[in-house]
């Protein structure tokens, strides 16, 4: 099947935004009894108060077991709180099928930690999972008590373009939604099997990305898709003063030996961000929980350490 470069290049946007899939169903854990309606939440570790509460938040697509692998190292000594998105990874729409997403979601999130007593959690956030983490701080500071961040920009479209606003990236955005939302299910399938070599290195990984990607709502990841597109966070930057941490990936055998361009882009962009740590880790692509997962939990620990 042949695929046009242009079409390829907007479907790679939806999978640079998203997040692995794995099993739609938590591989263990405890489903909390009262869940809320945008995302639900698999419960792991310690009992309430004998262990810091950690919320892990997966990305676009994505299933919460992309961090099956990094709580079985901390189920140990922290309360998990793992993400899943209504509509993402076979899970059902629900209220996420119409209308607005991301801000709705953090909403939720603010509700959940109040309701359930949550005392300055740890955020943990990936591609996607990192904006709403970010979002969830700058509307609701109370909230966080820190915030990790794995890749993930706080306006995306700078990726294509350094110049990029909204008002110049809403209509390329609004049409890589439509295009998205209107392919067949062969060509889905067709441009899912040859991007998904640019989100991770790990062969199975890649495999999992291709094959697990189909079973979102079409409409919830395109609409997410495009408000993470949209969404401009780099105003409020200087104003979130959550202690936060950033990782960011480099894989030389992609872009060549030099970082420096890569490198420029993360620090430039969060740049006007107080209490922040960048850490690079290299030899990985954008899933570095499975590019580097050694190398993953280590910045974790170190995130997560009083």
């Amino acid at each position: 099947m042949s695929l046009s470069r242009t079409t390829l290049r907007l479907i790679t946007v939806l999978f640079l935004l998203a997040g692995i899939l794995l099993l739609r169903k938590p591989v263990f854990g405890q489903a909390i009894t009262a869940a809320p309606t945008r995302f639900s939440v698999v419960i792991q570790g310690v009992a309430p108060g004998k262990g810091p509460d950690v919320i892990l938040i997966p990305g676009l697509s994505s299933s919460r077991d992309v961090y099956s692998a990094e709580a079985k190292l901390l189920t140990a000594n922290y309360r998990l709180h793992l993400i899943q998105i209504a509509g993402f990874a076979g899970d059902p729409a629900g209220p996420n099928a119409t209308g607005p997403i991301l801000a709705p979601v953090v909403e939720q999130l603010h509700q959940y930690i109040v309701a359930n007593k949550l005392q300055h959690p740890a955020i943990v956030g990936h591609s996607l999972g990192g904006l709403l983490g970010l979002m969830l701080a700058d509307t609701h500071p109370e909230d966080v008590g820190k915030l990790l961040i794995v890749d993930s920009l706080p306006f995306y479209a700078l990726v294509f373009a350094p110049e990029a606003t909204v008002d110049t990236v809403t209509p390329q955005a609004v049409a890589m939604r439509d295009q998205m939302l209107a392919a067949s299910p062969d060509i889905f399938a067709a441009i899912v099997n040859q991007t998904a070599g640019a989100l991770v290195l790990n062969p199975e990984a890649r495999k999992l990305v291709a094959a697990n990607s189909i079973a979102s709502d079409r409409t919830v990841m395109t609409n997410a898709m495009y408000e993470d597109l949209v969404t401009d966070l780099r105003p409020r930057l200087a104003a979130i003063k959550t202690p936060t941490t950033l990782l960011y990936p480099f894989d030389a055998s992609a872009v060549g030996p030099d970082s420096t361009k890569i490198d420029t882009v993360y620090t430039s962009v969060y740049s006007t961000m107080p209490n922040l740590n960048i850490h690079r880790i290299d030899d990985s692509r954008h899933f570095i929980m499975y590019d580097q997962p050694a190398a993953f939990d280590k910045a974790v620990q170190l995130f997560l350490k009083p």
